[in-house]
């Protein structure tokens, strides 16, 4: 067991990637090793790096897998467990492996009885972007809110957070996408490439919607102008907009602990009250491929990763 299968980055150029026989990570006292079986495929994989990045090193944020081994030091978690996990620029590297060694302070979930590894490896960035995302919000039965970039991962889930909420959503997306976001509770749909998609937003909400999250870039200044007077808006890639109208623009609250929310998230998708959206599931070995596919942002729900 001292060597795997693995996506690495082999220096510091944006192509710089290669799948290679790396060594096993050994888990220092508080860590984990987990033995992947499915992983996440996320845009910034190839570039969430740490400061201190040493060559080649294993990319990838996000996971799911079984419990290898814990560190001396490690409480909550032992051989055997099923686990879906972030491991957000570990110095050891990441998850786009057979095995990845993961801090015992990072982001772990129990995996519910009867969820695929595959369901649970789309969980963990998505969930918890999207609930982070509505918490800034801070809606109200009854709010309304219109997402831009509503069919990807994120915005799925935010649909049927908001919705079970008691709020009403919209959601941009292509034409393709409209029936699926109506399925998942959305109560209007608009093209994005329709330039008329402000005027639809603000006639099915005259005056403007209460609150508005920007998941894809370069929206936030776009969604302002469907945003009431004093309404909310939250960017989940980060791009700024000029604030007005006494709108208040946020930004994600990372340091915001929603662990709770996340696992009963995970329990009640497993119970299938939630739907997490899989658009393809890869082999291993074709990871470039999906990683080239999520990059475009025109993926429909999440794209994951399969280690058999």
């Amino acid at each position: 067991m001292n060597r795997m299968k693995a996506f690495v980055k082999t220096g510091p150029g944006a192509d710089d990637l290669a799948i290679e026989q790396a060594a096993v990570p050994e888990p220092g006292d508080r860590e984990l090793l987990i033995r992947i079986k499915a992983v996440g495929v996320g845009i910034h994989d190839s570039y969430f790096l740490p400061q201190t990045i040493r060559y080649p090193y294993v990319i990838g944020i996000e996971a799911a897998g079984i419990v290898e081994e814990t560190g001396n030091r490690v409480t909550g978690f032992r051989p055997g467990d099923r686990v879906a996990l972030v491991s957000s620029m570990h110095e050891k590297g990441g998850t786009w492996a057979e095995f990845a060694a993961v801090s015992a302070d990072s982001l772990i979930l129990p995996i519910p009885d009867g969820m695929s590894f595959e369901q649970a490896a789309a969980v963990p960035v998505a969930g918890n972007t999207a609930l982070k995302a509505l918490s800034a919000l801070d809606l109200k039965q009854g709010d309304s809110l219109f997402i831009a970039g509503a069919s990807g991962a994120i915005g799925t889930l935010a649909i049927q957070l908001a919705t079970g909420k008691g709020c009403t959503v919209a959601g941009s997306a292509s034409k393709p996408n409209h029936p699926y976001m109506k399925s998942l509770g959305a109560d209007r749909t608009v093209d994005y490439r329709d330039p008329d998609w402000k005027r639809q937003i603000l006639d099915w909400k005259p005056g403007g919607v209460d609150a508005a999250m920007a998941v894809q870039p370069g929206t936030s200044e776009d969604a302002l102008a469907v945003v009431r007077d004093g309404g909310r808006l939250v960017t989940v890639s980060g791009d700024r907009a000029e604030p007005e109208r006494g709108i208040r623009f946020l930004q994600i609250p990372h340091k915001t602990d929603v662990r709770h929310e996340l696992n009963t998230m995970i329990n009640q998708i497993a119970d299938g009250k939630i739907h997490v959206e899989i658009e393809q599931v890869y082999p291993f070995s074709e990871g470039l491929q999906a990683l080239r596919k999520t990059q475009t942002r025109h993926a429909r729900g999440k794209l994951i990763l399969t280690l058999v």
